[in-house]
Formats: structure tokens, sequence, C-alpha cells
């Protein structure tokens, strides 16, 4: 399964919600919400012992976030080789926590949004 299949589910779930009339103009809000929950459960994920110790040093894995760009939500890193690790590079597999975390959470964070939706 490619990196791609694994957040079609966000484009789909958003498709999902343009057919709610009540909901227009919240579906970047509740897409958020998921992307925001994401972040979160990646954040609290077990980090390992860095060799790295001088200050001002940030793990790769607290760099994660989310933000709207036009009409989507993207999660990506903040740092310039968080793509690479995720992905993989030609000498390199890829060590994906972004597909990895959703595929593994995917309905907790469905059921989040779809809450937002009847909330109000």
């Amino acid at each position: 399964m490619s990196y791609d299949e694994f957040f079609s589910g966000f484009d789909e779930f958003s498709d999902l919600l343009k057919n709610f009339d009540d909901i227009d103009g919240r579906v970047d809000e509740i897409l958020q919400i998921g992307a925001d929950e994401l972040c979160k459960d990646i954040k609290n994920s077990p980090k390992p012992r860095s060799k790295v110790t001088k200050s001002g040093y940030t793990h790769l894995l607290d760099t994660i976030t989310s933000r709207k760009e036009g009409k989507e939500v993207v999660v990506g890193w903040g740092k310039y080789y968080g793509p690479m690790l995720e992905k993989g590079t030609k000498k390199m597999e890829g060590q994906g926590h972004l597909a990895r975390t959703f595929k593994r959470n995917a309905n907790k964070y469905y059921e989040k949004m779809a809450k937002e939706i009847y909330r109000r």
C-alpha cells in the first residue's frame, strides 16, 4: 500500500462532509479536528533516546503540525528531513510515522469528526 493511499481517508471524509447542507463552511474546521488528533497521537508516540544532546534540539516527532492550505488541511513535519524519513529515499526505506499512525487510528479520527458534525 502506498503512502498516498493511507491519507485518501481524509479526502474521502471531506467529500462525504460536502453532502451535508448544515455543515457548509465547517468542513475545514471538522477536518482540522481529525488532523489535530493525528498530530497529538504522533507527538505522544514513544521516542527513541537520541544521541543529540545540544541545546535547541527538537525530536522529529515533536515537530509534527497541521495547517490549513487553501481548502485543504495538511499534516506535515516541521523539519526538512521529515518527508524523507516518512517516504524514504532511493538509498533508504521509509519509516512512516504519519501513515502508520493514521492507519492504526483512522476510526478514532473519523468518530471525532463525526461527533463534531452532530454537535451543533
